[in-house]
């Protein structure tokens, strides 16, 4: 079995309207809620041994927070197809990892975050911003990934746990 960690970016900001879409940076809120859902992969022993991330530069500053709140000390990949990416394409970048890795996590966009974890599982889920879900994939090599292999394990989402901590 392998695992697949699935983020979106964290909340971006619209402030400067000269940048791109693919050139802006979180917002003061995402910078806070990237760290938190680091730190809570950490407490929960969330370790993928592999980040890959879409190079646009909210998602660069949310997988970068999330690794160093985590204490993950993994390579850190960018992969140009997952920026504005499909759930079919989002499938063939996981196809693509290493089987050397039991466990991998992508930080991406929606609505294509959405639409892959549906893919996979089943299952309909709201990705907010920096929502984080674990999928345990019913395979052993990662070109196997396919429709409907996985079922989610967990979901955390920032906005429910940062003003419900008990949960």
């Amino acid at each position: 079995m392998k695992t697949l960690f699935v983020m979106r970016h964290a909340k971006s900001s619209w402030d400067d309207a000269s940048l791109s879409d693919f050139e802006r940076p979180l917002n003061s809120r995402g910078e806070r809620a990237a760290p938190f859902m680091g730190k809570l992969m950490r407490e929960k022993g969330f370790a993928p041994s592999v980040v890959t991330s879409s190079p646009a530069e909210r998602a660069k500053q949310t997988a970068r927070a999330v690794m160093g709140a985590a204490d993950l000390t993994c390579e850190l990949r960018f992969d140009d197809r997952i920026y504005e990416a499909s759930p079919r394409t989002l499938l063939q970048v996981v196809s693509g990892i290493d089987d050397v890795h039991p466990s991998a996590m992508l930080v991406g966009h929606n609505p294509g975050i959405e639409g892959f974890i549906r893919l996979l599982t089943d299952r309909v889920e709201p990705m907010a911003t920096a929502s984080f879900a674990v999928i345990d994939l019913k395979i052993d090599v990662w070109n196997k990934t396919a429709d409907g292999c996985g079922s989610i394990r967990d979901i955390l989402r920032p906005r429910d746990l940062i003003s419900n901590p008990a949960s």
